[in-house]
């Protein structure tokens, strides 16, 4: 089942630590990661002003994988979000009807 969340991942002190981590969610290995847990074509992004974080709408289709992912415990992007994510608030989206 499809599941729509946000992820907000709050980068470390440092510089650089933005393009370092975005070219990894663009490059091959990151978007084959992304595929695995969610829809990347339906995926939302936003950017602070300021670069101190980043905010995702996606689309799930793998909820623990997902969480693992936020957690920094896919092997694949471990090494990246040791190096540049200090943490990561994770949220479902429910819809309100109005």
């Amino acid at each position: 089942m499809e599941k729509e969340m946000l992820a907000i991942a709050y980068f470390k002190e440092g510089e650089g630590l933005f393009e370092k981590f975005m070219g990894f969610m663009q490059s091959e290995e990151g978007m084959g990661a992304r595929r695995q847990i969610a829809h990347v074509e339906k995926t939302l992004p936003s950017i602070s002003p300021m670069k101190n974080y980043v905010m995702f709408k996606v689309h799930v289709h793998d909820e623990q994988g997902m969480i693992d992912f936020c957690a920094g415990r896919n092997p694949v992007t471990r090494a990246t979000w040791e190096e540049c994510i200090d943490k990561v608030d994770l949220y479902e989206l429910n819809e309100i009807p109005l």
